[in-house]
């Protein structure tokens, strides 16, 4: 039997691998499934898949989950140590879907022993590119892509040599607001914002999704995984979804990644690396879905992709910067202290600020740096939110 665990198993990516688990769960021994606030669903999923241990990252929670769970035989745990313990348990394969910068010190530690390591998390990357990279080398240990994007580029590069790759474009839906009028953005609502047209996913990847920062986020990740430079990606606004990513060539061809727009052809993908494996997904009727849109996004709707560029020209850990800075304007405007538009002004506004600690920023990439940079970018993020609120 493969030994996994599932990191952040209450959130979609979670709850879409373990969904395909169950469909075959004799195949699998689950050591760990780990959650924040969702006691109930970690527990129920906890017991239904035999798990050795269930994690909640909340560490006042612990009693709770220990009542959830039981009269069973199912260990819990609580809190920031708790979760890096799971990480380090053995097993064959970890999704990493821990949601924001939390999903770093685990995803590392997982590394560490050399498993393979289903990689959910942006902001791994994002923060620490070049230090996950070079613990996952240095153990031995494999990292495959779950995003959609880029496991379709990870996809459409098998067999192929990187040093042939002329161009990489990543698509984006274009999220909620897609065919705002551009002004009316200073009025969207968080409701409105929270509702995606095409996927069904957390409150927070909605919402950056009508911003594009998840967008923004992924062309950093590209950047970081597949060891190319800037300028040799792009984005494209693609309503449909079903176009996925493309890699095209110095000899002018490109090779595209088609599919449905469910996650779980991107985890199914990781789940069974280096095999295909049937997976509970449609099947695409080309004839019916008759044409296929793409459109350049525009920087006065979309700022975000703007910033990230700004962030991978600086170097250095500002990738870091970048993720606080977004993570805490996203969490002004659910809290209602800051409109829609005002999220790309907190990110560009911290990455000014940010610049004042080049020294820190441009230091040795080490976990410690990086939760330094991170800490400071949202005390200067914060800052910038309250100004805003009054």
């Amino acid at each position: 039997m493969r030994k996994v665990s599932i990191l952040g198993a209450t959130g979609s990516i979670g709850q879409n691998t373990i969904d395909l688990i169950r469909r075959n769960q004799d195949a699998y021994d689950v050591v760990a499934l780990t959650g924040a606030s969702n006691i109930a669903q970690l527990a129920k999923d906890a017991m239904a898949l035999r798990a050795d241990l269930a994690v909640t990252a909340d560490a006042a929670r612990l009693d709770e989950l220990r009542d959830a769970l039981r009269g069973s035989d199912v260990e819990a745990a609580a809190g920031e140590t708790a979760l890096i313990d799971a990480a380090a348990r053995p097993a064959d394969w970890i999704m990493s879907a821990i949601v924001g910068a939390a999903g770093l010190a685990p995803g590392m530690e997982a590394l560490k022993h050399g498993t393979t390591l289903a990689l959910a998390n942006k902001e791994s990357l994002v923060c620490a590119g070049s230090l996950l990279l070079k613990t996952a080398a240095a153990h031995k240990a494999t990292i495959l892509p779950v995003d959609s994007e880029h496991s379709a580029i990870f996809q459409a590069l098998q067999g192929e040599d990187i040093r042939t790759v002329e161009r990489i474009i990543i698509t984006a839906s274009g999220g909620a607001f897609r065919d705002w009028p551009v002004e009316d953005l200073a009025h969207a609502t968080l409701e409105q914002a929270q509702s995606h047209p095409n996927w069904d996913m957390g409150q927070r990847i909605t919402i950056d999704s009508a911003t594009l920062f998840n967008k923004a986020m992924e062309v950093i990740e590209t950047r970081e995984f597949f060891q190319v430079t800037p300028e040799q990606i792009e984005v494209l606004i693609h309503p449909q979804s079903l176009v996925h990513a493309l890699v095209g060539f110095r000899d002018g061809g490109m090779m595209a990644h088609v599919g449905p727009h469910d996650m779980r052809h991107a985890i199914g993908y990781a789940l069974h690396h280096p095999t295909r494996a049937d997976l509970p997904v449609d099947r695409l009727d080309l004839a019916a879905i008759g044409r296929l849109e793409f459109r350049d996004p525009d920087d006065a709707r979309w700022p975000a992709l703007r910033l990230a560029r700004e962030a991978m020209a600086a170097g250095g850990m500002t990738g870091a910067v970048f993720n606080a800075a977004k993570e805490t304007a996203l969490d002004g405007f659910i809290a209602g202290a800051i409109a829609f538009p005002e999220m790309a002004d907190i990110v560009a506004q911290t990455l000014t600020d940010m610049s004042g600690h080049s020294g820190l920023i441009g230091d040795t990439m080490t976990l410690d740096n990086v939760a330094k940079v991170d800490h400071l970018a949202r005390k200067a993020a914060q800052a910038a939110v309250e100004k805003r609120a009054g």
